[in-house]
């Protein structure tokens, strides 16, 4: 009787070993960037295959203040972001080797560190500038995710505490966008049909914040 009890816990882990060899196996994507002096000096991006992701930041809330704000957030990336993220990692031979050129006088551009993990590959790469146009796309990109993500950032606490500021902000946002420098709007989407919703806003603001949905193509569809 005593085997069987022994027994019994063995069959139970090994009918659900599987699943957790599949969670283990589940590609994640991580890259940290730091650069002294820059806003934010450091951004951490971690992206897992099924879209879900988290962001941490030091980033100024104002241009005023010196004060760096540390910054948390988990939210989903959108299906297309990323399919262009793993892409791009995969384009790049999953970060094995070493991605950095090492050539003299190159400009300092912050320290760049990924790490990537799947059931096959478990790699790390650190780089200042790469030459290989995939690293340089997948950097470009994450970039512009952290960029979409600190506006977001702001907009909240101006929307709370700064509500004239707002409109400033915003058409900073909206020039961002036209020149293709931000990436997965769809993340502060939330944020900006608050505002557009919002009636103690100026009218400006609101129409800014619509138009900015509806070039992302998300002003009908909130996260």
């Amino acid at each position: 009787m005593k085997s069987r009890w022994l027994l019994f816990p063995m069959l139970l882990l090994l009918l659900h070993y599987p699943l957790f060899a599949q969670d283990s196996a589940s590609p994640t994507v991580n890259l940290v960037f730091d650069f002294p002096n820059s806003d934010p000096e450091h951004f951490s991006l971690l992206v897992h295959a099924d879209g879900r992701a988290s962001y941490d930041s030091n980033g100024k809330l104002t241009s005023t203040t010196e004060d760096k704000d540390p910054f948390h957030l988990d939210f989903v990336l959108s299906s297309s972001s990323r399919d262009r993220l793993f892409d791009l990692v995969k384009r790049a031979n999953y970060f094995d080797g070493d991605v950095d050129t090492k050539l003299p006088n190159i400009a300092f551009t912050g320290k760049k560190t990924v790490t990537y993990q799947d059931g096959q590959h478990n790699t790390h790469a650190t780089y200042n500038y790469s030459a290989n146009p995939s690293v340089q796309a997948f950097t470009a990109f994450c970039q512009h995710i952290s960029e979409t993500l600190e506006f977001g950032r702001r907009l909240q606490f101006y929307r709370r505490y700064q509500k004239l500021a707002l409109d400033d902000e915003l058409s900073s946002l909206e020039e961002m966008q036209r020149d293709n420098q931000l990436a997965d709007l769809p993340a502060i989407a939330p944020i900006l049909q608050s505002i557009a919703k919002d009636p103690t806003l100026l009218n400006m603001a609101r129409g800014r914040a619509l138009r900015i949905l509806d070039r992302a193509g998300v002003h009908n569809s909130p996260r």
